[in-house]
């Protein structure tokens, strides 16, 4: 999937800051979520409830957790392991994002 042709929609409670297009999940009978982000003059914190890999396709973006401040330009990955507690911050980035287990969500429900 082209990400031009993708359908970006608000995530989560910063959806002014971060929208995704949506590749895989749940939603597939994936236990892998994949996808595309958009972030705009985005700063916001959360705590990452699955293994995270990102891929930034254009801009920058950092993410600052308890132990480092993570830089990455286009093509350069960051790795986030379940439970950290994150600071993201760009200011116009493109990612690729893949996320594990996908149903996170289902969990923190019950």
């Amino acid at each position: 999937m082209e990400w031009a042709n993708s359908t970006f929609q608000p995530r989560f409670e910063h959806g002014d800051q971060a929208q995704a297009a949506h590749l895989c999940g749940t939603d597939d009978g994936s236990k892998f979520g994949a996808g595309f982000g958009r972030l705009t003059k985005a700063s916001f914190e959360l705590t990452v409830q699955y293994d995270e890999i990102i891929l930034v396709l254009e801009g920058d973006v950092t993410a600052i957790t308890q132990t480092a401040t993570l830089k990455a330009g286009r093509l350069d990955t960051i790795w986030l392991p379940a439970g950290t507690r994150v600071t993201y911050q760009a200011e116009d980035a493109l990612i690729f994002y893949a996320i594990q287990p996908a149903d996170w969500a289902d969990g923190a429900k019950g």
